[in-house]
């Protein structure tokens, strides 16, 4: 192994995780494992686990719980804010929606996903927001961009003629 991390790589991990918790393999209350096995699964450090575990931990997903580790948060404790808890970040909203339309087939492998311009006006938000969701989606491998034409739904057929 080289000893720097692919960038991006902790998206993947945390894409990884994500969908084992929204699989049900990981259910509420169950433990993650250790950063260290993590970083063992993975072949990467720990500090690109924890990198991994802050996105879900901000994506309440899972929580850390001191003298236990970090758990799967029920459905009820991911709906709930916590007093003076910021929302989700609008990009990570944004990546979301996408991630669950491309999850669910609605988008298939070589669709092309909505440019920067559409999601600057379905979610009333700025472009540089709709930038950094579509590259949070490349991060994490699900998608690809090919210069001059747009952001791909990765797949063996992708549009990148």
């Amino acid at each position: 192994m080289s000893p720097r991390t692919p960038w991006g790589t902790y998206n993947q991990i945390a894409e990884a995780l994500r969908s084992r918790i929204t699989a049900g393999d990981l259910a509420p209350g169950d433990a993650l494992p250790s950063e260290a096995a993590l970083g063992d699964e993975f072949g990467v450090s720990r500090t690109t686990v924890r990198r991994a575990l802050v996105l879900l931990e901000s994506d309440r997903l899972i929580k850390a719980l001191p003298g236990t580790g970090r758990v799967v948060c029920t459905e009820e404790e991911r709906q709930r804010a916590e007093p003076g808890s910021a929302p989700p970040a609008q990009y990570r909203r944004i990546a979301a929606d996408l991630r669950d339309r491309i999850t669910s087939g609605e988008l298939t492998p070589g669709d092309a996903l909505p440019s920067e311009a559409a999601l600057v006006r379905e979610y009333d938000v700025s472009r540089g927001t709709a930038r950094q969701a579509l590259s949070e989606l490349e991060g994490t491998g699900l998608v690809v961009a090919v210069h001059g034409k747009g952001r791909f739904v990765k797949g063996s057929d992708t549009a990148a003629g």
